[in-house]
């Protein structure tokens, strides 16, 4: 690529200053720095015909000038915790680069890969990189990538709304700086004090394994699959309809179910990341507040139906102390670890990323789709030995008349071989907790 023509665009917003990090910058904080790479989000998209530098740097003003999470960067000293250090003012550059004769939507591709492929200084850049690509004169495609340290799932909705309407109103809602403050004040301690007993109950029943170690090692160690599945769908929605359990929890049942059968461990052990939007003052802010809780299943010789009310009822409690400081349940993990004589793991994790209308797309009557999937089916899509991932990662993505689910894992921990079993697992318990359904039915019905 040639280098690109570079805008600088100039910003200024209100909630400028500076303090500790909330808990769920200090969640993303310790996965970037766990995983190393700067947890990106976004990608490259077309830009409207007409679209001009000056709108896009227009745009790129409005972001930081009203959203104090993307003028946020930190300070780190040896020893000490970051800070986080939110400014009143300052520039960010737009780049623009030049297609010349070459494809221009290769050319936002390759723009954004390398974006995402090099790492952020977060004492020193923005948590937002973004970019313009240009042929013959014309603006084609913006490339925009965001820190997951700067936004979330919700929170980049709500920012892309304010952006679409160019919202001035005051700002609403606790900003981080706000947030980190309140989880220091003695309400705040409080909660996170009743958060650790939960877990702490937790963690000294657990064993200390969620997995069967792999007996071959696999290289390369990070794995990533997309397992496509119409029957799983087909059965949630059948168990949704009859138990009017929603269907996330109706996954985390099965998903509990699937890892106790492939790793024979019980009682299992689930992180399910949780918004924490339900919560005063976090439903529309731009920022991250998506942290992962924990919950416990005794899942051996349980049938489903049971298994999903005791899922019922653990969730509650795993969202209610899904907010937390995670320096202190990371300390908690070690000393319960030093105290038993062994560590731990709970790097078992469920993230539903579906959209708000995930429940009236159950309860519509089934159609086939334009484009129907033909059939269940694992394709691996991704083999790396960096950036590290967690050790049994499984988020569920909106899909048109199917079930999508994307599988991470680390093979030091979960062989492909067992990761793929946990995903038949959770859809041959899923037909068959349907069929059940369907025979009683049959059965009432002579």
């Amino acid at each position: 690529m040639q280098a690109p023509e570079q805008v600088v665009v100039r910003f200024e917003g209100d909630g400028a200053g500076e303090g500790p990090l909330s808990w769920g910058q200090t969640e993303n904080w310790l996965a970037i720095q766990r995983q190393q790479t700067w947890l990106p989000l976004g990608g490259a998209l077309p830009l409207p015909a007409g679209s001009t530098v000056a709108g896009v740097a227009d745009e790129l003003r409005y972001l930081l000038s009203r959203f104090p999470s993307l003028r946020t960067r930190l300070r780190l000293a040896d020893g000490a915790p970051p800070t986080q250090v939110v400014a009143g003012s300052g520039e960010i550059t737009l780049e623009v680069y030049d297609a010349g004769d070459r494809d221009a939507g290769a050319v936002a591709r390759e723009v954004h890969e390398h974006y995402r492929d090099t790492d952020l200084d977060f004492t020193a850049e923005w948590p937002i990189r973004m970019a313009a690509v240009r042929k013959g004169g014309e603006l084609t495609h913006l490339v925009a990538l965001l820190s997951h340290f700067a936004v979330d799932a919700t929170g980049a909705t709500v920012m892309l709304a304010g952006v679409s309407t160019r919202d001035t109103t005051p700002m609403t809602g606790q900003q981080p700086l706000e947030q980190a403050a309140w989880q220091r004040s003695p309400a705040g301690v409080r909660h996170n004090a009743a958060a650790l007993r939960y877990w702490e109950g937790i963690l000294r029943t657990l064993g200390p394994c969620r997995f069967t170690a792999p007996v071959v090692h696999t290289s390369p160690r990070y794995w990533q699959g997309e397992f496509i599945s119409p029957d799983l769908h087909s059965a949630v929605r059948a168990i949704v309809r009859r138990t009017g359990v929603d269907s996330s929890t109706v996954l985390v049942a099965l998903y509990a179910a699937a890892l106790g059968e492939v790793s024979g461990i019980d009682p299992v052990a689930i992180r399910p990341t949780v918004s924490n939007r339900f919560r005063a003052g976090l439903a529309d802010v731009v920022c991250t507040l998506v942290q992962a809780g924990l919950l416990m299943l005794h899942v051996a010789g349980t049938p489903f139906d049971e298994l999903l009310e005791r899922t019922r009822r653990v969730t509650l409690s795993a969202y209610k102390y899904a907010y937390f400081d995670p320096d202190a349940v990371a300390e908690l993990l070690d000393r319960v670890g030093r105290e038993r004589g062994t560590a731990v793991e709970i790097g078992c994790f469920y993230n539903d990323r579906r959209g708000p209308n995930r429940e009236q797309d159950l309860e519509t009557p089934e159609h086939a789709p334009e484009h129907a999937p033909e059939g269940s089916g694992l394709r691996w899509v991704s083999k790396q030995d960096a950036p590290a991932v967690e050790p049994l990662f499984v988020h569920v993505d909106d899909a048109p008349g199917t079930m999508r689910l994307t599988i991470q894992l680390d093979a030091d921990y979960l062989s492909p071989a067992d990761g793929e079993g946990v995903l038949r697992a959770m859809e041959r318990i899923a037909v068959d907790a349907a069929d059940q359904v369907a025979a009683g039915t049959a059965l009432q019905d002579r």
